[in-house]
């Protein structure tokens, strides 16, 4: 008989909270990572902690055996390796370079481009090629084939170091606006505290489930597992890193002032970020007080953008409330963005009787944030409470001019499985509907319409839907 000793379970536990650490920048279901915390608190829960954490974890794949057809991750840039690769073989030299960082791209550019006299800032197709007797002069044995290659090829790294940039930029914030600065725990602090550690990793997988196509808003992710977890940190837990992923008064009022205007500091920072780049992909022509997604829109990369910014403003809010700093709206006071809406929902919200949110109202009568904030829009607390005001809404409980009114605990529910915001029974059939593209507003794949109509017609979508024809359903083969 083998017995297992403590050293050997004190590594198992390291084990699965770097497990749970590597599943705040992913997308594990919380009924998996409530799995992973029963394990990673074996032995220190009382009987009422776990029966309530058993609630989630007899949903996990672990115990049911089964499978999701939603990805467990967000998806990643795509780094130069390719592109690294072919320069190499087209220069014949191999230096050190990081594919997944745009500033070693760059450098391995600009190295390669000493040999024809090439640079990031001397890119231009058309005016910084050298003609041949400047290549001559500058001792090139090359063809204009082969100096035009390289020098395309140069171009290729550059263009693609600014387009990764760009796209960790954008998941980069797509995490701000899900879990906060949850993904940027360090792991040794992570794992220094099991309780907080644990709390964190199954919050933030509350918060990054998928919304669900519906009129009647998400559930609340601070559900009754979350609070047994979140009461396990009443010791004397690591707040602050309880903080990066909850800024909330229960969670602040536990910060030094320090901390707390180290976390403003965060918040601003990010919120500014998120209003740039929501700036450069802003289209005039669009009607603010609808915010329904038109033709060659992005809604995608606009909604998570929007996302992390209202979510990076509460933050920046709940800081100022804490450190009674509020009175600092009454100069300027950067309002909220709405996200964009997709057509066939804004019309099964007129169908039952809604118009538009009144939080639309007030983000179309006040300019946008990315210009109050730097400066080129006036917008302060008094115009704020004015379109408030006039949509009906209270600015504070709202959460235009304060944190948002603070929300009871929600109850768990086993996560859905969901094909574009539609609940599907079954994950074989979600996996399906996904691939034939049934509810994603293209065209049904030819190929598998037939299969999709009849999941269709067995009654696999359980999810509450409008009139027939919203959102696309196949016609009958």
């Amino acid at each position: 008989m083998t017995f297992r000793t403590d050293k050997d379970g004190d590594q198992r536990r390291r084990e699965i909270l770097a497990e749970l650490h590597g599943s705040l920048d992913r997308r594990y279901r919380p009924e998996d990572v409530a799995d992973l915390v029963l394990l990673a608190l074996d032995g220190r829960l009382s009987r009422r902690e776990r029966v309530v954490l058993e609630r989630a974890a007899r949903h996990s794949s672990r115990r049911a055996g089964g499978f999701s057809s939603m990805s467990s991750d967000y998806a990643r840039p795509v780094g130069g390796g390719r592109q690294v690769a072919a320069a190499s073989r087209l220069f014949g030299r191999r230096a050190e370079v990081d594919p997944d960082d745009p500033e070693s791209l760059l450098e391995f550019a600009a190295n390669l481009g000493d040999e024809i006299r090439w640079a990031p800032d001397r890119g231009d197709f058309l005016a910084d090629r050298l003609n041949r007797e400047a290549r001559e002069t500058a001792g090139m044995d090359l063809s204009k084939r082969q100096y035009n290659r390289r020098f395309r090829m140069l171009r290729r790294i550059a263009a693609k170091a600014g387009t990764l940039r760009t796209e960790q930029d954008k998941r980069r914030l797509l995490m701000v606006g899900v879990i906060g600065f949850g993904a940027d725990i360090p792991l040794e602090r992570f794992t220094a505290d099991a309780d907080a550690a644990c709390f964190v990793a199954y919050y933030t997988a509350r918060r990054k489930v998928r919304r669900e196509f519906t009129l009647s808003g998400r559930d609340n992710p601070f559900d009754e597992i979350s609070q047994v977890l979140f009461d396990r940190c009443a010791g004397r837990s690591d707040w602050w890193m309880v903080a990066q992923a909850r800024t909330t008064p229960d969670v602040l009022e536990r910060l030094t002032d320090e901390e707390r205007g180290r976390l403003l500091g965060q918040w601003s920072a990010a919120m500014r970020h998120a209003a740039d780049m929501l700036r450069a992909r802003w289209d005039p022509r669009a009607d603010r007080t609808t915010m329904i997604v038109r033709r060659g829109d992005d809604s995608t990369t606009w909604n998570n953008l929007a996302v992390a910014y209202n979510t990076a403003r509460a933050g920046w809010l709940s800081c100022l409330a804490s450190l009674d700093a509020l009175a600092l709206l009454d100069a300027a006071c950067p309002g909220k963005v709405m996200r964009l809406m997709a057509a066939d929902l804004a019309a099964w919200h007129r169908a039952a009787g809604g118009g538009v949110d009144p939080n639309t109202t007030v983000w179309a009568a006040l300019p946008p944030p990315w210009e109050v904030l730097d400066g080129t829009a006036t917008c302060t607390r008094a115009d704020v409470e004015a379109a408030c005001r006039t949509a009906g809404l209270d600015p504070e409980q709202s959460g235009w001019t304060a944190p948002a009114a603070r929300r009871g605990v929600g109850v768990f529910r086993p996560t859905p499985e969901l094909v574009h915001g539609v609940s599907v029974a079954d994950p074989v059939w979600a996996a399906l509907l996904r691939r034939a593209g049934v509810f994603s507003g293209k065209r049904v794949r030819p190929d598998l319409a037939a299969d999709a109509y009849h999941g269709l017609a067995s009654g696999v979508v359980i999810s509450d839907l409008p009139a027939p024809g919203i959102p696309d359903i196949p016609d009958t083969p």
